[in-house]
Parts: structure tokens; sequence; C-alpha cells
């Protein structure tokens, strides 16, 4: 009977020690991944928190603390480019999400498997094409003399690819195929027994997705609205060799600031742009989180 008590009593001791062991495992296996976030993320975090902050005197060059960087930021050209990206951003994603879903609807319901392989692949290349190449390729194709403006005569209707509309055109090039690679999992998990369910109980297939698929896949679809709105927002190469200041982007407005294009030492409230940046992104993300963690369960 003592033996017996004694092993049940070393039993659960075993077991504990076996789960820290493994914590201690896991921790350690973890520790490069926090080294490269921390020097990575961390330190630019840091810097872009510190010169935010600080302010420069023109007159002593003195510097101190204070926020006299964002306010600035928030004023004036530099609160006018920040609406315009986040304007930008928020159309683009929206056209994005809208094109892009029933396009990787069409893939997943398709039967011929080498044309989803196909669609998919030039999906996750074009996703990734942008900055100055592509910008190139719409100014030889619809710019003022580009090859299709000129068939067409659309400069004569009124068209211009250097304007607010005409960057929409380009960012949804490599926005639409970045919403099928993201919806396409998702929509993947959408069993079909909710639609045979729907089916029996007299649903059309409007009403399926009106009350079962888009419900489902609505922070899904949610996520996706935010990495398209995330990849527009900090896109700087395509529009800087394309509109240049024509259309006003604060990615633009930093570059100018950092450089001195059109006020010299301005250098800190280009870091406060960017801290503008980062919590307009933090404001998307924290409604993002909570409705994915929802999703998750119904698709697990």
């Amino acid at each position: 009977m003592t033996a017996v008590l004694t092993e049940a009593e070393v039993a659960p001791a075993a077991a504990a020690q076996q789960r820290r062991r493994r914590r201690v495992s896991g921790t350690l296996a973890v520790l490069p991944l926090l080294a490269f976030t921390a020097v990575a993320f961390g330190i630019p975090a840091v810097a872009m928190l510190n010169g935010a902050f600080t302010v420069k005197d023109p007159t002593t060059g003195a510097t101190s603390y204070g926020t006299a960087n964002l306010t600035v930021s928030l004023h004036g050209a530099y609160l006018t480019a920040l609406a315009g990206s986040v304007k930008l951003s928020a159309v683009c994603a929206a056209l994005g999400t809208v094109l892009g879903l029933p396009l990787a609807q069409a893939v997943v319901t398709s039967r011929f498997r080498a044309l989803r392989e196909a669609v998919l692949t030039a999906s996750g290349v074009l996703a990734n094409f942008g900055g100055v190449p592509l910008a190139f390729a719409f100014v030889a194709t619809l710019g003022n003399s580009g090859v299709v403006t000129r068939h067409l005569g659309l400069t004569d209707k009124g068209w211009s690819l250097y304007s607010f509309w005409g960057l929409v055109i380009v960012y949804l090039y490599f926005l639409i195929p970045l919403m099928v690679l993201t919806i396409t999992p998702a929509l993947e998990g959408l069993r079909t027994q909710w639609r045979e369910a729907a089916q029996n109980n007299g649903a059309t297939t409007l009403q399926y997705w009106r009350h079962v698929a888009l419900p489902v896949l609505g922070p899904s679809l949610l996520g996706g609205l935010v990495l398209l709105f995330g990849s527009a927002f900090s896109a700087y190469a395509t529009a800087a060799a394309m509109v240049g200041s024509a259309v006003p982007l604060v990615t633009l407005q930093i570059a100018d600031a950092l450089s001195g294009n059109v006020l010299v030492g301005q250098e800190n409230v280009a870091l406060a742009l960017s801290l503008d940046m980062v919590l307009v992104a933090g404001l998307v993300m924290a409604v993002y989180l909570p409705l994915q963690r929802r999703s998750a369960r119904w698709l697990a």
C-alpha cells in the first residue's frame, strides 16, 4: 500500500518536471527569433520614438524632448499627405477585397487542378511585383504616351495615369493577387455540409452566402482588408516613380523630409510621420485581431 502511494505521489511530480523541461526547451528554441525581432524591429522602433520626440532648437542647436514634431506632422501638407495615404489605402483595400473574393472562389471551386495551381502561382508572383518596374510597365502602357493610351485615345477622354485613380489601378495590380492568396485558405475551410444543409432548408445561393458563408468569412475578409490596407499604406517606390508629388502621400512626405527636398532639418518630423503611420496601422490591427480569433474557431 505504501509503495502504491509513493508511486502516486511521484507521478505528478515527474509530470510537472517534464512540463518545466519542455517549457524551458521551448523558451530556448524561440530565443533566436526574439533576438532577431529585437534587433530588426526593436532598435528601429526605439530610434523612431526617440527622434519623433526630440526637438532641436534652430538657434542654439540644443535638443530636448517634446511633442513639437508630432504637432507639425498633423498640420498643413503633412496632414494632407497622411489623409491622402489613408484614403488611397482604404479605397485600394476595399476594391481589392471585393474583386479578389470572387476570383479566389472561382479558383477554389475550379475542377481543373492545373488552372488552380497556375492562378495561385501567378498570384504569388504578381503580389510581389511592385516598385519601379511596375511603375514603368504602367507608364509604358497607360501613360500619356503609352501604347494603350494612344491606341484608344484615352487622353482625349480625360484619362490620366498620374492621378489618384491611376494610382489605384496600379496598386490593384498587386493587391488583388495578394487578396486571392490571403482568402483562398479561408474559402477552402468552408464545409460542404453547410451549403448542403442550407440547400436542404430551401436557401438559395445568395441566401447561403449572405447568412452562412459571409458571416463565417467576415473576420478573414477583414484580415485580408487589413493586409491590403497595410500594403498600400506602406508602398513608396511605385508612387515615387510614377506620380511624384502629384498625389500627396505620407511616404513621399517622409522621403522629402529626410532628404531635405522641401525644408532642411526636418528629419525628426519625418520620424514623427513614421510614428503616425505606426499608430494608424495599430488602430487597424486592434479591430482585426479579435475578429480573427472568432474566425479561427469556425474554420478550425
